[in-house]
């Protein structure tokens, strides 16, 4: 004769159960009078013959009839209700899971506004907890004895990860540099949360907090994004001149790398196509009204030597340019540090 389950109840005491079937091996044997123990972290969907009949909440309840109804159309009440049916509880729990990991696993492609295609990664943490019970259930748990957030991990982390990468997608149609990825966290926080927050509640779930932790471009993106700040810090403190020289510089230190590095001829190209791009920005911003409304005065353009290369005259002018907008605080230590060794590099290079 089958064993009649009385007293049915679930202590999760490692704190990772998200949700747990009994009997794990499938239907057991309930009759009315039977009792089914809910804490209060948990709530518990009464199953029979695999249809969800009801969620309990926390407290103790009777299988009757008048405590659960339906279950007058489904046993044979001629026997008072002793004749066992089969029946099982998943119980879940209702408290947030906190710190769960996320990041790409692989640099995700961005194609930028003003440096071209970049690569970057990103990783931070999230916390959910089940907000529909029979929801989850039916979208997650299905007939598995238990789901522990060990098994929840990858899934959802692959989740947060393609709710990432569509916003990026986004991001990029807008126009939007990497530097406001790196820059504004909190707001991609936010956004991502709030595509994230979509998916999770069509599995029963709801996001707590969320948060972008970093997000890293890689090497070749990083010396891209550090050339273009270089630009920026100088603006309109070069003639087009310089402009053009600073082309020549980036190409050839371009062309350098690559003849050093065999391997590395692949991404020859981009350096110099970078440094063209930036000496663009810069002829732009020299264009510029150095304050709106007011034009600034008018410059005679150095000398050039025979066949148009850059003199030595016009080396001594950007030094002097990128002392004055040092002085000035226009731009940082770093930065001018960075600058100053090209510029007397070519200075020497022209025996200066």
């Amino acid at each position: 004769m089958p064993r009649i389950i009385d007293v049915i109840d679930f202590l999760d005491q490692t704190g990772t159960e998200v949700a747990h079937r009994e009997p794990q091996s499938g239907p057991g044997d309930f009759r009315l009078g039977s009792q089914v123990i809910v804490r209060e972290s948990q709530r518990a969907v009464f199953f029979r013959d695999g249809k969800a009949m009801d969620v309990l909440g926390p407290g103790r309840h009777t299988l009757s009839t008048g405590n659960i109804p339906i279950l007058a159309g489904l046993i044979g009440l001629a026997t008072s209700g002793k004749t066992p049916f089969q029946a099982e509880v998943v119980f879940v729990n209702m408290q947030e899971f906190i710190d769960q990991k996320w990041g790409t696993p692989s640099a995700i492609m961005y194609e930028d506004p003003e440096i071209g295609t970049s690569f970057i990664s990103a990783n931070g943490v999230y916390s959910y907890q089940v907000n529909d019970p029979a929801l989850f259930i039916n979208k997650i748990v299905a007939q598995q004895a238990s789901v522990t957030t060990k098994k929840m991990a990858d899934y959802l982390r692959n989740n947060v990860i393609q709710h990432f990468s569509d916003l990026l997608g986004e991001l990029a149609m807008q126009r939007s540099s990497v530097f406001y990825l790196t820059g504004q966290i909190s707001e991609l926080s936010a956004a991502t949360k709030a595509k994230v927050a979509n998916g999770f509640e069509s599995l029963g779930l709801r996001v707590g907090d969320f948060y972008v932790r970093t997000v890293t471009p890689d090497e070749r993106t990083r010396q891209s994004m550090d050339a273009n700040r270089d630009v920026r810090a100088l603006g309109r403190g070069m003639t087009p001149q310089a402009a053009v020289l600073y082309n020549q510089i980036q190409a050839g230190q371009a062309m350098k790398a690559a003849a050093e590095n065999p391997s590395g001829m692949a991404g020859i190209g981009t350096g110099i196509a970078g440094g063209m791009a930036m000496g663009n920005i810069m002829q732009q911003s020299m264009q510029q009204p150095q304050v709106l409304g007011q034009q600034p005065p008018a410059q005679q353009p150095p000398a050039q030597s025979s066949g148009g290369s850059i003199n030595l005259d016009q080396v001594k002018q950007a030094i002097d340019n990128l002392d004055l907008r040092f002085s000035m605080g226009e731009i940082d230590q770093p930065t001018y540090n960075r600058l100053i060794q090209k510029w007397q590099d070519k200075l020497k290079e022209l025996g200066g």
